[in-house]
C-alpha cells in the first residue's frame, strides 16, 4: 500500500482545492431578472468579468437594463443620459471588454452587461478578462448569453420599450427550482 487512508484524503482535498488556491475563480454566476417586459420575465444568469470591474454592493430592486446605442459601446453613446444612475446591455465586438465597461462607467452608469454576438449561442460563456492597457474600471461588468442578450433586446423593440425593468443581483438559492422562471430557450 502505498499511501494511507489519511494521505489519500490530502491528495482529493488538495487537488480539489487547488483552483481556489490558486485564485481561479470556477462557475461564479450572478443572476437577474427581467420584471417588465413581462414576455421575458425570466431569471438570466451571467458571469462576472475575470480581472477587472468592481462587485455589487447593492442589490436593485427595481433598476433599467437600457440597450446601449451603438450596441457595441465602444466610444461616444447617442442614449448616454438615459445609462446615469442605470446599468448598460451592450453587445460584444468592436472594442476590448474592458473598453465598453469604461464606456459606460464615463456615462455614469452602475454597471454593464455584455452579450455575446452570436445570437445563437445558449450555452457557452466567455471569459472577461483584462485587456492590454493598464486601464482601470470600477462598475460591475458581467457576460451574458448572446441567446439572452438577443431575446431582451427584440422584446424591447417589439414593445418599443427604451429600457427594461430588472431586479440584480438575485438569490437563487432561496427559490425552489419548480418556481425559477428561466429563459425556455436556454439550458440550466
Amino acid at each position: 500500500m502505498l499511501f494511507s487512508t489519511g494521505s489519500w484524503l490530502c491528495l482529493v482535498l488538495c487537488l480539489c482545492a487547488w483552483p481556489l488556491v490558486d485564485g481561479l475563480r470556477v462557475h461564479e454566476y450572478l443572476y437577474f431578472q427581467v420584471l417588465s417586459p413581462g414576455d421575458i420575465r425570466y431569471i438570466f444568469t451571467a458571469t462576472p468579468a475575470k480581472d477587472f470591474g468592481g462587485v455589487f454592493n447593492t442589490r436593485y430592486e427595481q433598476i433599467h437594463l437600457v440597450p446601449a446605442d451603438p450596441p457595441e459601446a465602444c466610444g461616444e453613446l447617442n442614449n448616454g443620459v438615459f445609462i446615469q444612475d442605470q446599468i448598460a446591455l451592450v453587445e460584444r465586438g468592436g472594442c476590448s471588454f474592458l473598453s465598453k465597461t469604461r464606456v459606460i462607467q464615463e456615462h455614469g452608469g452602475r454597471a454593464v452587461i455584455i452579450a455575446d454576438n452570436a445570437y445563437d449561442n445558449d450555452s457557452f460563456y466567455v471569459e472577461m478578462i483584462q485587456d492590454s492597457t493598464r486601464l482601470t474600471a470600477d462598475i460591475p461588468a458581467l457576460f451574458l448569453l448572446g441567446r439572452d442578450g438577443y431575446m431582451i433586446r427584440r422584446s424591447l423593440e417589439q414593445h418599443g420599450l427604451p429600457w427594461a425593468i430588472i431586479s440584480i443581483p438575485v438569490n437563487v438559492t432561496s427559490i425552489p427550482a419548480y418556481e425559477m422562471m428561466q429563459p425556455p430557450w436556454t439550458f440550466w
